[in-house]
């Protein structure tokens, strides 16, 4: 654990560190996806070959039915994408207080996907929808053309079987460079009056996620000789008040093959969570103890205590 990010937080208090209480199990169920985004952590796109198997999802919903209560939290890649997402989800329900799926929204007007909005809509899904601007040119620069308006199109299926009312939509927001989120509060409000305004479509909350320096991102800043002075942006930034309330210390990560991580940046660089010198997975998990254990950081945490800080369900200061 000799990392700067380590040291700062061992000299505020060394319980942040460690882990409390499982409260949120994120599968990530593969890097394939019909986006290929210039910030993605994972590197995920349509020639994604790690896609999680019937056996691991058996094997996470085996799981569930023992832990009952928990949030299941499911992301990628495109999800979606996977073939076994449905039965997971239906398989899921009534065995977890929510089920919450993370889109990149687009996915659901691609030709041979439309049934997803009805789908989410029987299934009670709560929706974490990418949207990282409010206009199609900042969208489909980080994006890809013609993104932005096939995410407009989404949103309003979505809409027109009760999300952003009674269903829960809520949209994600991640700076389109080397820089930090505005205000949550101050985003939200905006791209309220935006979409309202210009395309007439809902939404319950937005979350600002700032962007980890891992995968493409981190490829886009080393090639621009831009990497440095990003990590010191985040490490000056650093906030012991968001510090505090990390996403690591009530959520377990499980990737494509079912190893277990502490979060999804985890996964991307392989910190998978050990025992024993091996890697542990989600047919152990239910016999591992987590709670007081310590949590594997390095300096890419750094995106997740900056500014206001940063987590799956926005700002934690």
């Amino acid at each position: 654990m000799s990392c700067a990010f380590a040291e700062l937080i061992s000299g505020f208090d060394p319980t942040y560190l460690t882990f409390e209480r499982l409260q949120t199990l994120q599968v990530n169920m593969g890097d394939l996806c019909n986006q290929r985004c210039e910030h993605c952590h994972l590197e995920a796109g349509p020639d994604g070959r790690h896609v999680m198997g019937r056996n691991v999802v058996d094997r996470i919903l085996e799981f569930l039915r023992g832990h009952r209560g928990l949030t299941l939290d499911i992301t990628g890649g495109c999800p979606e994408l996977n073939p076994h997402f449905t039965s997971f989800v239906e398989g899921a329900r009534g065995t977890v207080s929510k089920v919450m799926v993370r889109t990149n929204l687009s996915i659901l007007v691609d030709e041979g996907m439309e049934w997803l909005p009805g789908f989410y809509r029987d299934n009670a899904v709560e929706l974490i929808g990418s949207l990282p601007c409010y206009t199609p040119e900042n969208v489909d620069r980080q994006r890809g053309n013609g993104i932005f308006k096939k995410c407009i199109d989404a949103l309003k299926r979505l809409n027109a079987v009760g999300y952003g009312d009674a269903l829960e939509l809520n949209l994600v927001y991640n700076p389109g460079g080397d820089f930090l989120p505005g205000a949550q509060a101050d985003l939200e409000r905006d791209y309220r009056e935006r979409l309202t305004k210009d395309h007439g479509v809902r939404f319950n909350n937005l979350f600002t996620i700032t962007n980890a320096p891992l995968g493409r991102f981190r490829d886009t800043l080393e090639r621009s000789g831009r990497f440095e002075g990003y990590m010191k942006l985040l490490q000056d930034n650093f906030n012991p008040n968001a510090a505090v309330n990390v996403m690591c210390r009530s959520l377990i990560s499980v990737d494509w093959r079912g190893v277990l991580y502490n979060c999804d940046f985890n996964q991307a660089l392989g910190m998978a969570i050990t025992r024993d010198g091996r890697e542990l997975t989600i047919s152990e998990i239910a016999g591992a103890s987590f709670e007081g254990k310590e949590i594997l950081v390095d300096d890419h945490c750094f995106c997740c205590t900056a500014g206001s800080g940063s987590s799956c369900t926005g700002t934690l200061a």
